[in-house]
């Protein structure tokens, strides 16, 4: 559960990142979603969106390539943490 909390909060904070790879303008993606493009501009500067703002702009912006951008945010984000062989997890788990 922690590990979902962590990622949505690399997600907010890689918004103006997304947008920006995304190739849309702000205010193409502004006039989408019922914002004032001033507004979005400031929101994107400063990562401070809605929950709904977040879903409605990934809504516009999704596709595969901008989805693998964000898989390599992650793992950069996660580089440093702890991991382990698959081996020793299929040992501890009894798989064969």
């Amino acid at each position: 559960m922690i590990e979902v909390i962590q990622n949505y909060k690399e997600l907010k904070k890689n918004m103006g990142n997304l947008i920006n790879k995304s190739g849309y303008k702000n205010s193409f993606l502004a006039e989408k979603i019922g914002m004032q493009p001033t507004l979005f501009s400031v929101k994107k500067q400063r990562g401070n969106w809605s929950d709904d703002e977040m879903e409605k702009i990934l809504v516009l912006i999704e596709n595969e390539e901008l989805e693998d951008y964000y898989l390599g945010e992650l793992m950069e984000a996660e580089k440093d943490e702890p991991s382990y062989p698959i081996s020793k997890l299929k040992s501890e788990m009894g798989w064969k």
